[in-house]
């Protein structure tokens, strides 16, 4: 169904009227979409390196994903919990068969994912830990804006004007075992941490870190959580991002963005050994709905038996060395960093804003995650050509926008 004839300034002006004024939004409006591409109501074509917030992993109507969804809604969209259906168990076989968890429980968003995770850690603690309670998470992290999780979210701009937090949560540094180790005592229950810090700023971790805080956790008998709401699906050139680092395997991992290939879907995954949630402990009303798992089992099969993970390793090495060609030509380019295409070019000076500006007005959709700091997130299957054409506009705009001004 197309989008109801109005103009741009229309819409803009119905945004205005009626929504909350929460985002600060950029000038497209946007109607459309197809692989790498999206286009605006005016018709203007876009190179999309944000897939919707690392959303789209396999590109936006991709085939599979539109076909299951009109053939979903077709029979059922929506059942409680209370019944069975079929798309919900068919999404949670292939998670389970494709990682090292054994039990998953579907929700409609990462931060609910993180809840839910965060609920089987303060039940494992009351359980095994004489009633243990508080979650240790990372500085520069993000696990969601609900009560509980800007408490989890280590950015004191997240936090600010919400005091008091909600208790429970310890916040160190990253990639610091030794402050995990020093912030641990009697009332941890589990350490909560991201692969690789997406919105904090593509923050890379030690190749050994997740590695000594899984053997920290399993010495303390604490669980040894992942948020990999931006790092799986492929995202990081595996199918789950853990598995990029040798001997790691987490005891509870979180899952939501590309989950859903664009319908809100969330999940959280426990090895049995603490899946220790029993009826009436959690619930969701519109959580694993018929449709949205359709949409998930149906882009989960794509990533699964096309080997986009494996494509977007390949993907990843080919940016990133197109970046690191950029960073010998403009001085003030400090770091090219990531895994797979979930990469951060760091700047010496916070240009970021007004880059990313000039690109979206030359058709390339890019983030600017930190003042300095831009984020790529394509879609797994974005070709050589579409990053040739992506990185030809951000040179020109890195060429045209100056310095700051000190």
């Amino acid at each position: 169904m197309s989008p109801v004839k109005k103009t741009t300034a229309e819409w803009k002006a119905l945004e205005a009227r009626y929504y909350m004024q929460v985002v600060r939004r950029m000038p497209p409006v946007i109607v459309r979409g197809l692989g790498t591409k999206v286009w605006d109501n005016d018709g203007k074509e876009y190179l999309d390196f944000t897939a919707g917030w690392a959303v789209m992993n396999v590109g936006h109507s991709h085939p599979k994903v539109v076909e299951a969804v009109r053939e979903q809604a077709g029979l059922i969209t929506q059942m409680t919990n209370l019944f069975y259906t079929t798309p919900q168990l068919e999404l949670a076989q292939i998670l389970v068969d494709n990682s090292c968890l054994d039990r998953v429980f579907f929700c409609n968003s990462g931060a609910e994912a993180n809840e839910g995770a965060s609920k089987v850690a303060k039940k494992w603690g009351r359980l095994k830990l004489n009633g243990a309670y508080e979650i240790i998470t990372a500085n520069n992290s993000f696990h969601g804006r609900t009560q509980a999780m800007m408490a989890a979210t280590g950015q004191p701009h997240y936090q600010e004007k919400w005091m008091p937090l909600m208790p429970g949560f310890v916040n160190v540094d990253f990639n610091d075992v030794d402050a995990i180790k020093k912030a641990t005592n009697e009332k941890t229950c589990a350490v909560l941490v991201e692969p690789v810090q997406g919105e904090g700023g593509v923050n890379m971790p030690a190749p050994d870190y997740l590695k000594r805080v899984q053997d920290w956790c399993k010495s303390k008998n604490i669980l040894f959580m992942l948020d990999e709401v931006q790092t799986g699906m492929g995202r990081l050139g595996t199918m789950f991002g853990y598995q990029r680092f040798a001997g790691v395997e987490p005891d509870v991992m979180t899952l939501a963005k590309a989950l859903g290939a664009g319908t809100p879907l969330g999940a959280f995954m426990t090895k049995e050994f603490c899946s220790v949630l029993e009826p009436g402990d959690h619930g969701s009303t519109f959580g694993g709905n018929a449709l949205a798992t359709a949409a998930g089992a149906a882009a989960a099969k794509v990533i699964v038996e096309e080997k986009v993970a494996d494509k977007a390793m390949k993907a990843g090495a080919y940016l990133t060395g197109k970046l690191n060609a950029l960073k010998e030509k403009h001085h003030f380019i400090k770091e090219v960093r990531g895994m797979g295409v979930l990469i951060g070019l760091e700047m010496k000076d916070n240009r970021s804003a007004p880059v990313v500006r000039e690109c979206l007005d030359n058709g390339l959709l890019l983030n600017a995650v930190r003042p300095n700091t831009i984020r790529f997130m394509p879609p797994l299957t974005v070709s050589n050509a579409e990053i040739d054409q992506a990185v030809k506009v951000l040179d020109a705009a890195l060429s045209k926008i100056p310095a700051p001004a000190a």
